[in-house]
């Protein structure tokens, strides 16, 4: 009873506060991820979903990466729609369950040893990433150069011109880098086969905002919600997801749309669990418009169509192109 009366209350709270304003968030350009108005910004379009749903009006504002936390601490915004955690943060910030893993593999140049499991294994070489995100501590790897520059862009000139002798890129980018750029991938760069390092995506908001940890617990049922509406895979535009959509513990494979493809998919973009891509036994069961099958031969076939790949870029995907050096 107690249990119901909170969830009541909470809900009451919420609804009340959806009433009074909106949330001012703030995140870098960060492509795909977070972006300015009008180019590709999953993370932001996940967020802000989620918040309609629970009719919370929400703006994101683009700056500076570290400009982000100046104007979270002193007010004038409430919180980031994607950030990593780290104890430094956890002092300043309340932050949602993870809801994105970006999942960051090694790159090098065409021709590069990028099979390294670990960072141990790369002892005495130059990693490029971005600017004060929180990576954390490369596996204690005193012997690893961290070189920082302001993003992907940045990176990926200083790893063409030898500056660098690899750099972490998120998974999902090299997806859309192979989908739309596959011709300068194939002549310029070696990437690696398995993430090196995963970080949990979040939504935080500073400790000064009101109701700040009830919003974050209402957030994470909607995006549960999402998956299981299939709108979290239209959002990223992926087929497949690996999440756990039941609660127990174990992961699925959940389809977006109608479509599975004329045999079991392969490459699947875990999400919702960091050590997923390290099982050696991937899971098995499938959640196909809104019924879990335990195999893959019990999917109906009416499912069981061809995909279509879409391979000409939109408007929004010619924004997350990385320019490559002559």
């Amino acid at each position: 009873m107690k249990k119901y009366l909170f969830y009541v209350l909470s809900f009451f709270t919420l609804f009340v506060y959806a009433q009074d304003r909106q949330l001012s968030l703030a995140a870098d350009v960060w492509p795909p991820f977070t972006d300015i108005d009008g180019e590709k910004s999953i993370l932001s379009d996940l967020v802000q979903e989620a918040l309609g749903r629970m009719k919370i009006n929400s703006t994101i504002e683009t700056m500076e990466f570290a400009k982000i936390f100046i104007e979270i601490n002193s007010g004038r915004f409430d919180g980031s729609p994607a950030l990593w955690i780290s104890d430094e943060r956890e002092k300043y910030y309340f932050f949602s369950k993870p809801y994105f893993y970006n999942q960051l593999i090694l790159v090098g140049k065409k021709g590069s040893d990028v099979s390294a499991a670990s960072f141990d294994e790369l002892s005495g070489k130059k990693i490029g990433v971005i600017n004060n995100y929180a990576y954390g501590d490369f596996d204690k790897n005193q012997e690893v150069e961290v070189v920082s520059d302001l993003s992907n862009q940045k990176n990926l000139e200083n790893l063409l011109s030898d500056k660098i002798d690899y750099m972490l890129v998120d998974a999902l980018l090299i997806q859309y880098m192979l989908t739309y750029q596959l011709n300068d991938v194939t002549e310029f760069l070696a990437i690696g086969k398995k993430p090196l390092l995963v970080k949990s995506s979040h939504l935080a908001l500073g400790k000064h905002v009101q109701n700040a940890k009830i919003i974050l617990e209402h957030f994470d049922e909607k995006i549960k919600e999402m998956i299981a509406d299939e709108s979290y895979n239209r959002i990223l535009e992926l087929n497949w997801i690996k999440a756990d959509v039941d609660g127990d513990g174990k992961m699925e494979l959940v389809l977006g749309g109608n479509k599975a493809g004329t045999s079991a998919p392969q490459n699947i973009y875990g999400l919702m669990h960091d050590n997923s891509y390290k099982e050696k036994n991937p899971p098995q069961r499938y959640y196909v418009d809104g019924k879990l099958y335990e195999t893959w031969d019990n999917i109906p076939n009416n499912y069981k169509l061809d995909l279509v790949v879409d391979s000409t870029p939109s408007i929004e995907d010619t924004y997350i192109r990385l320019d490559f050096l002559d």
